[in-house]
């Protein structure tokens, strides 16, 4: 779907410049010639995955990744009950065992990422420990796992990460025991009965991850049963093809369900599989999102009726909903998944931790003005401290954060289908891949995005190589500008396409990549009339002054949180976090020239490379409100309900301070608009 070519002389070569909502068709009748993509009769792939092994963070993602492997990730194995090594049944040639669910693959598909990403050996070391044990335990008739039976009936679910791990496992080291290990199992699942077969909750909401992992074998092996068997796991999964209605409004599950009839419209070439993955994401944005962060309330499951921005997602809905954005960019090639993924990445995710991710909380609200250990129930639909950032709760969360910043990382470029590599998220790092003839380029990208506006690129490369880059131009986006070597570039930046750039790149060219960020109002009509306020990707909250109370972190833990024996619970400390200054104000907006109601402030970039707290964050808005004394606590401890807007505020206009919402642990990120 090719908009416009032109065709330029730069540096005495010929530079073809195109934009396009997704990669053209035209590229679809090519295969990348270095790394594995859909092989017919799937769809064509849009953009493939690149190796984790390709990629080098650095700038504030590589100090996550350090934090993570220095925090609660890396040292999961010495206070997780479930990542013990003696009575677990990931262990068990039997698949029996004491500790033995979804928490070890869980965890193992972020920690190992984290160690291919950052090159660490202990880590790599470890990762391998695990799945060294899951291969060698492979069961005669091709199951593995612990097994567990639900009236009668083994549930997959556990072993659907476990693939995952392995499918990177492979990427990493190109162990060919994944994909006899994997074509076993997947010979024993096919001949279960369908009445055997996904029949449990989870598994069956689910089973698109196990149709993804059918897919990658099938890429690599090309055996055509694997794509009956495919279908036989659609036949048996959820029905998440509903025009009005899901199978379920687990928020989980939601997040990471939506995508599986767009994974088999893979080979079923039926758009209406398509766009029932489309239907879903809106139907729960259009019922539960009106509020900003890039996802939805539901605390433990969306209810009617609750669908304040004071209404949770657990911090695993934050880190598969990223996911899900990420396949979808491979499957469609819509530049429309990447801006959602940022949206959560920056705006929701970080908030969800301490900043040494050293302990995390359960749920995250767009407005939330404590975090404590109380139970808030009927106010969100979860009996128990799920507001308490605690490293011994949360067993789901507690493991599954790992993955969020690492899959985020390993997806921020992407391979081609014309031998080339498009930017899809902007991150300090290089990216190392094959090129245009096969030559080993790498491109370096020094950006402090999304906090400023520029994006560099140089090219590294042992000669003279031609091949396209494809730069996405983010949606909110409307005059980015690009320069090659200095020189704009006269391309149609069209808010969520992608720009290629073709050329014969030289070693020490340079691309700019310039964003210009403004002022947005996000109205919520459908949620009291709220507002929410954009600077580039980055939406603000209030900046509410926080206070932290230490707690013990087993007395404050969920009621089956699990942690072994001679876990130093001293060292792994829990927080309360208080308001210590007034949150219920409304802004007083003039919705037709922002630049009259915000004042932009930026400051230095951090010294410790970790712009999401409030005292970091280099850039604030300062803006104009009045309290609203009757917005206040509510019985269950939250913050009442929004009022409806316009509202009368009380008192003189106070001067506001609002900062990203990614980096307020306590915000108010909708608000009220004063009269």
């Amino acid at each position: 779907m090719k908009q416009f070519t032109i065709i330029i002389l730069l540096a005495g070569s010929f530079l073809k410049v195109a934009s396009q909502n997704k990669i053209p068709d035209v590229t679809f009748n090519q295969t990348n010639s270095y790394y594995i993509s859909n092989k017919a009769p799937l769809k064509p792939s849009s953009f493939i995955k690149l190796p984790v092994s390709a990629f080098k963070p650095k700038g504030y993602l590589l100090k996550f990744l350090q934090l993570q492997r220095d925090g609660l990730t890396g040292n999961l194995g010495k206070i997780s009950a479930w990542l013990a090594k003696t009575d677990n049944a990931w262990l068990s040639p039997d698949g029996k065992g004491k500790w033995g669910w979804e928490e070890v693959p869980y965890w193992l598909k972020g920690y190992a990422h984290i160690g291919y990403l950052l090159n660490d050996q202990a880590m790599i070391n470890e990762s391998n420990f695990w799945i060294n044990a899951v291969l060698n335990n492979q069961r005669a008739d091709g199951d593995f796992g612990p097994v567990v039976l639900r009236s009668g009936k083994r549930d997959l679910w556990t072993n659907m990460p476990m693939l995952w791990c392995l499918q990177s496992y492979y990427e990493y080291s190109n162990d060919a025991r994944v994909l006899s290990f994997m074509t076993k199992y997947f010979k024993w699942e096919n001949a279960l009965p369908d009445s055997m077969f996904l029949e449990d909750y989870w598994e069956n909401s689910r089973g698109g991850d196990n149709m993804y992992s059918v897919y990658w074998l099938y890429n690599r092996t090309g055996e055509p049963w694997l794509l009956d068997f495919a279908t036989k796991i659609d036949r048996n999964t959820a029905n998440w093809r509903q025009k009005d209605n899901l199978p379920n409004w687990h928020n989980v599950n939601v997040v990471q369900s939506y995508r599986e009839p767009a994974t088999y419209y893979l080979q079923s070439h039926d758009k209406n599989d398509l766009e029932a993955t489309y239907n879903d994401f809106k139907l729960v944005r259009t019922l539960y999102g009106q509020v900003p962060g890039g996802l939805f309330g539901s605390d433990e499951n969306a209810r009617k009726g609750y669908d304040d921005p004071r209404q949770a997602v657990e911090t695993c809905g934050m880190v598969e909903q990223m996911t899900s954005d990420q396949l979808l960019l491979l499957f469609t090639g819509d530049a429309l998944w990447a801006d959602n993924c940022e949206d959560v990445a920056f705006n929701t995710f970080p908030a969800a931790f301490m900043p040494d991710y050293r302990s995390l909380r359960y749920l995250t609200a767009p407005n939330m003005v404590v975090s404590d250990s109380k139970n808030h129930a009927p106010g969100i639909a979860n009996e128990g401290p799920f507001l308490m950032m605690n490293p011994f709760s949360s067993r789901c969360c507690q493991h599954n954060h790992s993955a969020g910043w690492a899959y985020y990382v390993a997806n921020s470029w992407m391979a081609t289908p014309d031998n080339g590599l498009a930017a899809q998220l902007y991150t300090e790092g290089d990216v190392t891949a094959k090129v245009g003839d096969g030559t080993t380029v790498t491109l370096q990208s020094k950006t402090h995005y999304p906090f400023e506006e520029g994006v560099t690129i140089t090219v590294q490369s042992p000669r003279a190589v031609r091949f396209p880059v494809y730069l996405r131009i983010p949606g909110w986006c409307t005059k980015a500008a690009i320069s090659v070597n200095g020189k704009a570039i006269a391309a149609k930046t069209t808010p969520g396409t992608y720009v290629s750039i073709t050329r014969e790149w030289k070693n020490g060219d340079v691309i700019k990549l310039q964003l210009p960020m403004q002022l947005q109002l996000r109205q919520w009509t459908h949620n009291k009339n709220s507002v929410s306020i954009n600077y580039g990707p980055l939406t603000f909250s209030l900046l509410i002054k926080e206070a932290y109370k230490k707690q013990d972190s087993k007395t404050t833990a969920i009621w089956d949180s699990r942690w072994q024996q001679d876990a130093d619970v001293s060292a792994w400390p829990s927080y309360e976090i208080f308001p210590a200054s007034p949150w219920n104000y409304g802004l007083q907006l003039d919705a037709n020239n922002l630049s009259r109601s915000f004042t932009i402030k930026k400051k230095p970039w951090p010294k410790d490379d970790d712009p999401f707290t409030n005292a970091t964050a280099p850039i604030e808005l300062i803006a104009t409100g009045k309290l609203i004394p009757g917005w206040t606590i509510d019985p269950y401890g939250l913050c009442a309900v929004l009022p409806q807007s316009p509202v009368q505020g009380s008192g003189a206009a106070q001067q506001l301070t609002l900062v990203p919402m990614g980096g307020a642990r306590l915000r108010i990120s909708a608000f009220p608009v004063v009269k």
